[in-house]
């Protein structure tokens, strides 16, 4: 018996493929557009930065509707919590530019606190990615009532703030603490982040991505994105370490391609949130088709005869007639008793297919009995409804156990009648009933005809 292997390796190929493909597409493109900007243009990167927090926000409000619709998946909160403070860690970020709106070639910028903030906003991704892969690995588990829904909201909560107030200690507004990853003057890398910070973090991200690509297997296209997204910050993290100088290029290419990669990741995301309204779309398109036909013939079943046919009945004028036909099979008990009930439904499927091929588009065909039919024919009169009954009637009693290889046991054939209003006024069960009396009229005159409803006199 052969050993499944951990992830499918046709979707791991896959995967590999698009990665390779959207780093390469990516970086190019960041590449061209920062190296066709000049280095002067100091509002790049904090406009880069404010689209990026924008992303990050909505992507943090994709989960958590996600959560609130189903609230068995609790770790879309995780990744709620890793986006919105994400958001507030690029707050920080943009503190560091503190003249960008004035465009000031001579603007003063705090390289550090920026990638201060980067640090522990990549260690907060991270650890909240993990812990949403644990926490979908043990979504079926006994762990979803409302204390342990309270107890770990509050631990990443907890530990989002955290994060940011950690944050905000080492950084310049906190002169008891220096932490240093670059020189605000040369612009060089310390190496605290060279040999330590900066691996420590690419350290995170590939843990992240071999429990996510492990425990979700690639499952569905919200697992892709998230492990696209690991990759995607693995690169970024990348190009800034592959410099020994944090020069202006590696910092906007950085956070080009990052604020590229976001904006793939949320159109994933609308697709999946547009693949999920499409299955639920279905979902109800079935269940309603189910409510309203018959589920053996699939023609319209009684009520919905019913309700269609009282609309009609109100819009019809003497210029626009609308005709009901009652159609009911002969001797089909003796088919039943003789042939057995499984041969009286392929009776009952055949003239049904046969009733649904003859009518238009705005018609209905409907089962509303056992063996009786129903046809509502819309702007249409009484010589027309007549001679399409008519038409109907000739096709069915053409078929017997010749003509039908053996399929049916004996000649087939109905009765039908025909009964057409012109006043919206006049009821619906009036209309039923008149087209059902000129049926048993059909039926007393030996079968296998057409009458039309005539008035008394």
């Amino acid at each position: 018996m052969p050993v499944p292997t951990l992830i499918p390796l046709r979707r791991l190929f896959f995967f590999l493929c698009i990665c390779a493909v959207s780093i390469i597409a990516l970086y190019s493109v960041s590449h061209v557009i920062v190296y066709h900007i000049p280095l002067t243009t100091t509002v790049l990167f904090p406009v880069m930065t404010i689209f990026l927090m924008v992303f990050h926000l909505m992507i943090a409000g994709f989960m958590v509707m996600k959560y609130l619709c189903d609230k068995s998946r609790l770790y879309h909160i995780a990744i709620a919590c890793a986006f919105s403070g994400a958001t507030l860690f690029m707050l920080g970020t943009l503190s560091s530019y503190p003249d960008w709106l004035t465009c000031s070639p001579a603007a003063r910028i705090n390289y550090n606190d920026a990638l201060i903030y980067y640090f522990f906003r990549n260690v907060l991704m991270a650890v909240l990615f993990l812990a949403a892969v644990i926490l979908f690995k043990y979504r079926k588990h006994n762990m979803h009532t409302r204390s342990n829904h309270i107890i770990i909201l509050s631990v990443i909560v907890s530990f989002t703030l955290a994060m940011l107030v950690l944050s905000w200690f080492v950084s310049s507004h906190y002169e008891g603490i220096n932490v240093a990853f670059i020189d605000n003057m040369t612009l060089a890398f310390t190496p605290l982040w060279q040999k330590a910070t900066g691996g420590l973090l690419i350290t995170m991200w590939l843990v992240t991505l071999i429990a996510m690509l492990i425990i979700t297997r690639l499952r569905n296209i919200f697992w892709f994105s998230g492990c696209f997204f690991c990759v995607f910050y693995i690169f970024t993290l990348t190009i800034l370490l592959l410099s020994p100088v944090g020069e202006s290029n590696n910092w906007y290419q950085a956070r080009m391609f990052e604020t590229i990669a976001t904006l793939f990741l949320i159109f994933v995301l609308l697709g999946d949130v547009f693949t999920l309204y499409k299955d639920s779309n279905n979902k109800y398109q079935n269940s309603y088709q189910n409510s309203i036909r018959d589920p053996m013939t699939q023609l319209y079943n009684r009520s919905y005869f019913y309700d269609s046919l009282t609309q009609t009945i109100a819009r019809v004028t003497p210029q626009q007639p609308a005709s009901v036909i009652v159609c009911d099979l002969d001797h089909f008990k003796r088919i039943n008793d003789s042939y057995g009930h499984l041969q009286g439904d392929k009776v009952i499927q055949f003239v049904a297919s046969i009733l649904q091929d003859s009518v238009r588009e705005n018609d209905l065909a409907a089962r509303i009995g056992g063996e009786e039919f129903a046809l509502l024919l819309v702007n249409t009169s009484s010589e027309e409804a007549y001679r399409v009954a008519e038409r109907i009637r000739l096709i069915i009693s053409e078929h017997d156990a010749q003509s039908s290889s053996g399929s049916f046991p004996e000649k087939i054939t109905i009765s039908m009648g025909v009964f057409t209003t012109t006043s919206a006024g006049l009821g619906v069960e009036v209309c039923v009933q008149r087209a059902d009396e000129a049926m048993y009229q059909a039926k007393e005159n030996g079968r296998n005809r057409v009458v039309t409803w005539q008035p008394e006199r």
